[in-house]
């Protein structure tokens, strides 16, 4: 009875939800004085990549982004480079891959060492008693082709919530603190929760509650490299916010919220900043999907950036 009244609740709140967005997406998405529309910079062309669900930009190896499916797909990142050809795959090695949803990067036990965190947090029904990210060290590869290869085993680290299981799509890392960020799916705003480091991997960790979105329904989102700004993307929106100087990222969340453009894309739900935060990358699940790059605006580069060549 319980598990039948959860799970009413959660189909009534995905009605809600996809309601409120369907009737503001259009203000929300269609254009933005930061960033340029659209460029479709590629396609994926492999069939391996069938539902991709996150993407980040590599930070040791240029012109490189990860990538990885949904459930089902087995324990597996892909390297495309800037205009979605393959070029590797990387297996995980020792783990599976029961939902994964987003995938974030940054620095992690070795403050000098890149780290990829591939967030297995999917709970459509909000059943399970704990959720995993799975940290690995970045691995060198070529920005050409590399094959494939075995890199692990990764750091479970195992993470609960506050209240009981939720679900989400959303990982984030902070690459001052190295705290680790999920924000919650199915609900009218979306809950923003922190698991601040160093992260335990030898038993779970309660997250914390520390605020929540003025929209729900997050399904990705990334950081900026040098960890001031914050992106976030809805189903049929994406929002950034700047990080207050010397404020912990979530305060970013309660500060002025700018509308970001997306492109029409098949359950779009993967965006992440490029390796210079100069602009951002989209890509939408289904067999082939375009990669999409939004670049910003003339004199809207972010301080300390450079002008290094992007798609």
């Amino acid at each position: 009875m319980v598990h039948e009244m959860s799970r009413r609740v959660y189909v009534f709140t995905d009605v809600v939800a996809l309601l409120v967005l369907m009737n503001s997406s259009c203000a929300l998405a269609a254009h933005s004085d930061k960033f340029l529309p659209a460029r479709r910079v590629g396609v994926v062309k492999t069939d391996l990549i069938r539902e991709a669900s996150g993407i980040v930009a590599s930070r040791r190896n240029p012109g490189v982004l990860w990538v990885h499916n949904d459930s089902g797909a087995g324990p597996k990142v892909f390297a495309i480079n800037t205009q979605g050809e393959m070029l590797g795959i990387c297996t995980l090695r020792g783990i599976t891959a029961r939902d994964w949803e987003d995938i974030a990067i940054g620095p992690g036990p070795d403050p000098n060492q890149p780290y990829l965190y591939v967030g297995d947090i999917g709970d459509n029904h909000a059943k399970r008693r704990e959720v995993v990210v799975y940290r690995v060290a970045e691995p060198n590869v070529s920005a050409t082709a590399f094959g494939t290869m075995a890199i692990g085993p990764p750091d479970a680290i195992r993470l609960t919530y506050p209240g009981g299981p939720r679900d989400a799509e959303t990982l984030l890392v902070d690459p001052l603190t190295r705290d680790i960020y999920i924000v919650a799916k199915r609900e009218l705003f979306s809950k923003v929760y922190r698991a601040g480091f160093p992260q335990s991997t030898a038993r779970p960790t309660q997250m914390e509650l520390v605020t929540s979105l003025s929209w729900g329904f997050a399904v990705g989102g990334d950081v900026s490299p040098d960890g001031r700004e914050v992106i976030v993307r809805g189903i049929f929106n994406a929002s950034l916010w700047a990080r207050p100087a010397g404020k912990p990222l979530w305060h970013a969340f309660s500060g002025e919220q700018i509308f970001l453009p997306l492109a029409n894309e098949l359950q779009g739900e993967a965006i992440g900043f490029d390796s210079q935060g100069l602009g951002y990358f989209t890509i939408g699940e289904g067999l082939h999907p375009s990669l999409y790059y939004f670049p910003r605006a003339r004199d809207e580069a972010p301080r300390g950036s450079t002008s290094g060549k992007q798609p």
